[in-house]
């Protein structure tokens, strides 16, 4: 939350939901990891939603009692649509600012986002309305006393549904948090997820995903060695079963010598 004097600020980080992925390599280095090639298990990554739009919000809380005019710039004003992106907030009052990511053809390098937005604030007089607003206003030169707060744009996972409670738990248990209609977190979820992506391999998703597919390359691997184990069986009992049958062959042929011998003895 921003100090400002005119307009707290929530939260000071436009959070963009993204998704898990597994590049093309990933991919094939994790089918071969299931070929019993030894090697480590390849690491999602995140990544936009492409040709989907993706939104977060913004509350701005009026901390006067005089009306206060804002306004938003970004740097990249293609990329994104702001609404409002001004606005008159009135005292006492909140304003909810909806920021929209347009749908991207392609996925940001490294998924660092380097775009910014400032919001600018100044009080104004009773009765201004938004369209009311100028640029001069927010001009600083013209002796206008106006707020700057700026917000950097970050790409974090979505939060994940909150599991539903075992039976037989016990009761007292730490609440856990949660995730709201309007897709916001609350609670835990919201630290679990900051905390979740201050560093890339800090992921406690990616951390899950790795676990369950090593238990399952190990469980392939058990599978491996005893079908190996079957098959040297097998093959062993089909050695000796071709002995046998060599054996029995070569008796048949010398009876057959015997018999077409005597017959033709008697001839």
């Amino acid at each position: 939350m921003s100090t400002g004097d005119l307009l707290s600020i929530e939260p000071l980080e436009l959070k963009f939901f993204c998704a898990f992925s597994f590049s093309p390599l990933s991919l094939l280095l994790l089918f071969l990891g299931f070929l019993f090639i030894s090697f480590s298990l390849p690491f999602p990554s995140l990544s936009v939603e492409l040709k989907k739009q993706i939104s977060c919000s913004l509350q701005l809380s009026n901390k006067t009692d005089s009306h206060v005019a804002f306004k938003v710039k970004t740097t990249n004003p293609k990329k994104y649509c702001v609404r409002p992106n001004t606005g008159v907030v009135l005292p006492r009052s909140t304003c909810d600012v909806i920021v929209t990511m347009q749908a991207q053809k392609e996925t940001p390098p490294d998924m660092q986002c380097k775009d910014k937005f400032l919001l600018q604030s100044v009080k104004v007089e009773d009765g201004i309305t938004a369209k009311d607003i100028t640029a001069e206003m927010f001009n600083k030169e013209a002796g206008h006393v106006v707020e700057e707060c700026k917000l950097r744009v970050l790409y974090v996972s979505p939060p994940q549904p909150p599991s539903p409670v075992p039976e037989g738990s016990e009761e007292g248990s730490s609440p856990r948090g949660s995730v709201s209609d309007n897709g916001n977190v609350n609670g835990a979820d919201s630290a679990a997820v900051t905390r979740a992506f201050d560093g890339p391999e800090k992921s406690a998703e990616a951390k899950a995903l790795i676990s369950r597919l090593t238990e399952e390359k190990n469980n392939a691997f058990q599978q491996n060695n005893k079908l190996r184990q079957e098959l040297d069986l097998l093959r062993r009992e089909s050695s000796k079963s071709r002995r046998g049958v060599s054996m029995v062959f070569v008796i048949l042929i010398g009876l057959l010598g015997i018999i077409m011998g005597y017959l033709m003895k008697k001839t």
